[in-house]
């Protein structure tokens, strides 16, 4: 018998400090009409000193718990996406499992901003196989602490919050299919040099502030981000057997207004129908879809039965796209 998988819960947390664009006016060159126009970006969320990656994972899995009717007990397993996580080792989902007071197999993904792509596609696997019946898919950053707060071309770009996801075996498709791809030539125009076995923390490494997210190319990153994300979904909806016209939301990953707006001008979709969330949450990396997915669903914006598409984007380069037959009803608050 054939098994499938279909997210059965959502949930999403954002720190309660909203960062405007006019606080970078006080540490970089730059100002809020400029970071409007070139990011669309108002505000971002800051984790306060203290608040750990796995804390806001947690927040957002009780969400999703609690929007699937489960308890945490019920998990046979948790998948985290990050690339920001409480320690090197253990996993940042091993945290979060102590945290939720439950006991099963629990381990990262380290995709960037791709990781929640990975992350629900390895859950999807688990459940297929028939390896696990119920899965917590979380995406979780806090990109404040990575961030070097005299770059301006990346400080204005991130924020801190997490998504999560229920995904349980059903009798009929939900998660209908993903295509997912990297492509390591091109790690170097986005990355964080230095902490790991290539460049370990040294007082060198600390100086020359290798500790920090570097995006030396911009430009590039614009370019394959609108690309990979554009060819992802076109070949997943050719191996799923739909059209673009098929599609009922569009959910990308939240990098920035214009690249959003030029998946959507590439894909020849409906812009009524693309999610767009980033103005006061900013580029959350793995959490942004999650996020997006989670105040979507809520707003109002995502009903059952619905043909949803994900597309994401991050260093790696990775990327990818998920197709979802929405199941889940309305909420009922």
């Amino acid at each position: 018998m054939t098994r499938f998988a279909t997210i059965a819960g959502v949930g999403s947390a954002l720190p309660p400090r909203l960062v405007p664009n006019s606080w970078f006016e006080t540490i970089v060159a730059t100002n809020d009409e400029w970071i409007r126009d070139r990011t669309g970006i108002e505000a971002r969320h800051f984790a306060d000193d203290g608040v750990q990656t796995s804390d806001l994972g947690v927040e957002a899995a009780r969400g999703a718990l609690a929007s699937a009717g489960i308890q945490a007990e019920q998990l046979d397993m948790i998948v985290c996406a990050t690339i920001t996580g409480d320690t090197q080792f253990p996993a940042t989902a091993v945290w979060m499992q102590t945290k939720l007071g439950v006991s099963c197999p629990s381990f990262d993904v380290n995709a960037a901003c791709s990781g929640f792509s990975y992350g629900l596609s390895a859950g999807t696997a688990f459940i297929q196989a028939g390896m696990a019946d119920t899965i917590l898919v979380v995406g979780a950053e806090i990109f404040s602490r990575i961030i070097d707060f005299t770059d301006r071309g990346t400080c204005i770009l991130f924020g801190d919050g997490a998504g999560a996801a229920v995904v349980q075996a059903s009798d009929a498709p939900g998660i209908e299919g993903t295509v997912l791809g990297a492509d390591g030539t091109a790690a170097e125009i986005l990355w964080m040099p230095a902490g790991g076995t290539r460049a370990p923390a040294s007082r060198d490494t600390v100086e020359a502030r290798d500790h920090f997210v570097k995006m030396p190319n911009g430009r590039e990153v614009f370019k394959r981000a609108v690309t990979e994300m554009a060819a992802a979904c076109r070949a997943l909806l050719e191996k799923s057997g739909h059209s673009i016209d098929d599609v009922d939301v569009l959910i990308p990953h939240q990098a920035n207004a214009r690249i959003m707006q030029a998946v959507v001008d590439r894909l020849g979709i409906d812009p009524a129908k693309a999610i767009v969330d980033v103005a006061e949450v900013g580029n959350t990396s793995a959490a942004s879809i999650p996020i997006a997915l989670d105040r979507a669903w809520r707003a109002g914006r995502i009903r059952q039965g619905d043909l949803v598409l994900f597309a994401s984007f991050g260093a790696g380069l990775t990327w990818g796209a998920t197709l979802v037959r929405w199941t889940m009803p309305e909420p009922t608050s």
